[in-house]
């Protein structure tokens, strides 16, 4: 793996890709703190990163109905509710669970090694 390191420019995290696609994002305590959910952006996509029983889930943080971001949304459980309709999302495999949300969210890959946050986005 290439070695990875952190840009920070402006309030504006870039972070350093590896040669198969994965981004180290930083430590978990560093990205969430107490929180249980945090947006960020990679290669020009808003993701959304949430906190479920000890495992991280990314997803795409636009909801596929209103445009509104997920991670600004209430969170429990499983569950994220769109601030903007309430339409719910799974954000274990970012499929909708409640109307006006129909369509599923892309959920991406993520990986933790030695407590640093990998994602690697999906197509």
């Amino acid at each position: 793996m290439n070695a990875i390191y952190e840009i920070r420019r402006a309030d504006t995290a870039m972070y350093a890709r590896d040669a198969d696609g994965w981004h180290a994002l930083g430590t978990t305590d560093s990205l969430f703190g107490e929180r249980m959910c945090k947006g960020i952006e990679l290669e020009g996509v808003k993701i959304g990163l949430f906190r479920v029983d000890g495992e991280i889930h990314a997803l795409d943080d636009i909801c596929t109905h209103g445009a509104a971001l997920l991670s600004d949304g209430e969170f429990e459980g499983h569950e994220v509710e769109c601030p903007l309709h309430a339409g719910l999302v799974d954000v274990r495999t970012g499929r909708a669970l409640s109307a006006p949300v129909t369509r599923d969210t892309r959920h991406h890959e993520t990986r933790i090694e030695a407590d640093v946050l990998y994602v690697r986005l999906r197509s």
